[in-house]
């Protein structure tokens, strides 16, 4: 099969984003993840196959490169002028490897900056092969102790810390996402534990605080599930700023609230 004839299950696709990596952005959303996070915004992702909503719609459809490429090439000229380009998120993306990779290929292919956006929850031979098509690992930290982190997403956080190690010694260029839940993650042992590996390793340019947002509490109803943080509510900005200066106490790297 030619690359541009390679399909993958997408279930959206925004243009002209600003959260999921530097500049103007086209986000490809794919579905299908390993993780079970408490606190996902995007619950319809979680499955591999596509979905039926209460409401009749279908979340998830088969798209080969050519027409993902078709939505993304148009906003070539705003990639340029700010510092944009594609990001490749989900969902996992690493659970669809072949059609992510042949994604960022194209894009590179078309001068495009490509970001990935992972949990690095993947065989390190999997993320290894995105390497050379990719300029920026949007790679999230979610719980710094495995015990917090298999509680809150089903998995345990060794795998993901030895792959950001690998990463790292790789030359890569990496952004950590820290997902922030008001009494569930935001602790002070957590918090200086993300400071102090953004401050250790050489490829961490930035630090982006994500605080929660109670987005995909709709959406679990909608397709019948059970949101895990009924109760969570969105942070206060004060809160937000408390959390990035705790952070930045340990390291000299950009730290920032999305």
């Amino acid at each position: 099969m030619q690359t541009a004839d390679m399909k993958g299950m997408v279930f959206d696709i925004k243009r002209g984003g600003v959260k999921d990596g530097p500049g103007l952005r086209t986000s490809v959303f794919l579905k299908g993840c390993p993780l079970r996070c408490a606190w996902c915004h995007n619950p319809e992702s979680q499955l591999p196959q596509p979905e039926t909503a209460a409401d009749g719609s279908v979340c998830g459809r088969m798209m080969s490169v050519d027409e993902v490429m078709v939505e993304v090439l148009p906003d070539v000229p705003f990639y340029s002028a700010s510092g944009g380009g594609l990001t490749l998120t989900g969902g996992e993306p690493l659970s669809q490897p072949d059609f992510a990779l042949a994604l960022a290929k194209a894009a590179k292919v078309a001068g495009i900056h490509v970001a990935l956006d992972t949990s690095g929850y993947a065989p390190w031979e999997t993320l290894e092969r995105f390497f050379p098509a990719v300029d920026l690992f949007l790679y999230d930290v979610k719980a710094t102790d495995p015990g917090k982190h298999r509680e809150l997403t089903g998995v345990d956080n060794g795998l993901v810390l030895a792959n950001l190690e690998r990463l790292d010694a790789a030359g890569a260029h990496i952004f950590l996402r820290c997902p922030l839940v008001p009494g569930i993650n935001d602790d002070e042992v957590h918090l200086a534990a993300v400071g102090d590996l953004a401050e250790r390793l050489a490829g961490v340019e930035e630090v982006t605080v994500e605080p929660y947002h109670p987005v995909g509490l709709e959406k679990y109803r909608k397709f019948g599930k059970t949101p895990p943080l009924a109760q969570a509510e969105f942070p206060p900005k004060e809160k937000c700023e408390a959390w990035a200066a705790a952070i930045r106490a340990r390291t000299a790297k950009r730290v920032v609230v999305a």
